[in-house]
């Protein structure tokens, strides 16, 4: 059993965020790197590192602006994980047409889908999309991010 939200930057007009049911996140055809990181405090800064890193060395120059919201969205996402108990989490990263795609997982089943709150945080980051789900037969809890690379 699969449950999916998704987040698409727009809100109404009373500043809700416009969330609806999506399918899997799934990462192919485009180049792409992941970790898998232990359950410690210093997780969801070393899992920025990783990212800020790897888009350095795919030949993407950011600004200081751009690395700390990258840095914040990552650090979000990966606390997420982390909460969800267990004692590690994976990291994929990958991108496409200047765009990079951030996805954590904390490999356990069981679990509620994940609320609004993370979602809103997330968005608030000025990300593109972000969105998170739950499956019960494949990585557990799903967060995501699309940040866009570009000018």
């Amino acid at each position: 059993m699969s449950s999916a939200w998704r987040c698409a930057g727009p809100r109404t007009a009373s500043g809700a965020v416009t969330v609806r049911p999506r399918l899997a996140a799934r990462i192919a055809n485009r180049r792409a790197a992941n970790w898998t990181l232990e359950n410690a405090p210093w997780t969801p800064a070393k899992a920025a590192r990783h990212v800020v890193g790897k888009l350095a060395e795919w030949g993407y120059r950011v600004d200081a602006d751009k690395e700390a919201g990258i840095t914040a969205v990552t650090v979000l996402l990966a606390r997420a994980a982390l909460s969800d108990g267990g004692s590690r989490i994976s990291l994929h990263l990958a991108d496409q047409d200047h765009q990079a795609l951030i996805l954590v997982l904390s490999h356990q089943a069981g679990l509620a889908p994940v609320g609004e709150d993370l979602l809103r945080e997330v968005t608030a980051l000025g990300v593109v999309s972000c969105g998170a789900d739950t499956d019960q037969k494949d990585g557990g809890r799903r967060r995501w991010a699309l940040i866009n690379l570009g000018d």
